[in-house]
């Protein structure tokens, strides 16, 4: 191996994947915590805020004398509702919104630890009740995209093909009467990279079929997987919203003019690397606004653009990370979905899909070792963390297997 190479860090280390659960650890509980205030009256800035800074709290916790070990937001909390299909995260100097009873609501965001990134997304009606169940498109579209995931859980695993999980997505989607939304990549990761090269397409048009790399999961993979249908076309389009979310483009250099852009860029690489980032997070916003146009314009970053259906429609996403272990695929990350509350004419209508979900529990998970046990190892973990122990002279490898 050249100087200049490094050797990749992956889940076959047992280190990494404890990295990868405790991020994953921080983002179920961002989640969550999001999830529980979503109230109607609630704007959305204020959630998305809340998101942002739970996860720097709690991952300011961990690692505290590694000093060069970066963890924190892996991407900003969004809340996108109804026809918005993702990416809505404001700035203070933008106009809000107002949550309501009867939206949908679509809460994403991501958590890393020294670079391994967890991400999950989650979709809920607000106000929705055992005794006042959600019907209709809203209900299929969630239903349809949650069933997706499900699917998706037992399909992305050692062996598998890619192109298999776009099949089933299509085939639960149009049996709800809905659309996956058209060409929206689901991204393997890596350390310090969120869009690594393996992807899964939803609902690609032909010229996408034809170009899209088709490719088999393999053991110590991680994958986002993330699912997004429509109650409409499918069609995801720039809504004019501003475009608050940006990543660096580490391939693309220029030579900046302006003081301001070359102000921001720096905090930008200093504070964020390669990792999503809003500009919320910057204390000038003002200046953070400016400088970022000439870093857009010359592709030093990579926008995120807020997308939109047509009016009227509705959009649902759910997102988990998974790492392909050697024991079986292990979800690390998930929302509280709470099936009771949505009712929904429709069902799956493809019979080898049906006869896979009966049976989900076997694939999915595949032999594991009991959950408590994974919980005592982490734990274990935390407390010698905290004692400012090396975490890697403590992993009880020898012991416990995850």
């Amino acid at each position: 191996m050249s100087d200049n190479e490094e050797q990749e860090q992956t889940i076959a280390e047992d280190l990494v994947v404890t990295k990868y659960k405790m991020g994953g650890d921080i983002a179920n509980q961002a989640l969550r915590m999001v999830i529980e205030a979503a109230k109607s009256g609630v704007s959305v800035l204020s959630l998305c805020e809340k998101g942002d800074a739970h996860i720097m709290a709690e991952t300011g916790k961990v690692f505290r004398k590694e000093k060069d070990l970066k963890k924190g937001i892996a991407f900003p909390t969004s809340v996108s509702v109804n026809n918005c299909v993702c990416h809505f995260s404001p700035l203070k100097s933008d106009p809000d919104y107002t949550l309501k009873d009867g939206d949908l609501v679509k809460i994403d965001l991501g958590v890393h630890v020294d670079g391994f990134i967890s991400n999950v997304a989650h979709s809920f009606v607000v106000g929705a009740t055992k005794e006042a169940p959600v019907t209709g498109k809203k209900a299929d579209v969630i239903k349809a995209a949650h069933l997706c995931a499900e699917a998706a859980l037992r399909l992305v695993k050692p062996g598998n093909q890619n192109s298999k999980v776009t099949e089933a997505w299509n085939k639960i989607a149009q049996s709800f009467k809905c659309t996956a939304i058209e060409g929206m990549l689901s991204h393997q990761l890596k350390q310090h990279v969120i869009d690594g090269e393996k992807t899964i397409i939803q609902n690609p048009t032909d010229q996408q079929r034809k170009d899209h790399e088709k490719a088999e999961f393999e053991v110590h993979e991680v994958y986002a997987v993330d699912v997004l249908i429509s109650t409409g076309e499918g069609k995801a389009r720039d809504g004019g919203q501003r475009t608050t979310i940006y990543k660096r483009d580490p391939s693309k250099q220029y030579g900046l003019k302006m003081k301001t852009s070359r102000m921001f860029f720096s905090d930008v690489e200093r504070r964020f690397d390669a990792m999503p980032f809003t500009l919320r997070a910057f204390e000038d916003e003002a200046k953070a606004r400016l400088g970022v146009v000439e870093c857009a314009k010359h592709e030093l970053l990579q926008p995120f653009s807020v997308l939109n259906e047509k009016d009227g429609e509705f959009v649902a996403q759910f997102k988990f990370t998974v790492l392909l272990m050697a024991n079986g695929p292990h979800k690390i990350t998930s929302g509280p979905f709470e099936p009771e509350l949505y009712k929904s004419e429709h069902e799956v209508q493809d019979a080898e899909l049906r006869v896979n979900r009966a049976s989900s529990w076997l694939p999915a998970h595949g032999p594991r070792q009991p959950e408590w046990l994974f919980t005592a190892h982490i734990t274990l973990i935390t407390i010698l963390m905290n004692r400012d122990l090396h975490l890697r002279a403590y992993t009880l490898s020898n012991c416990i297997r995850v």
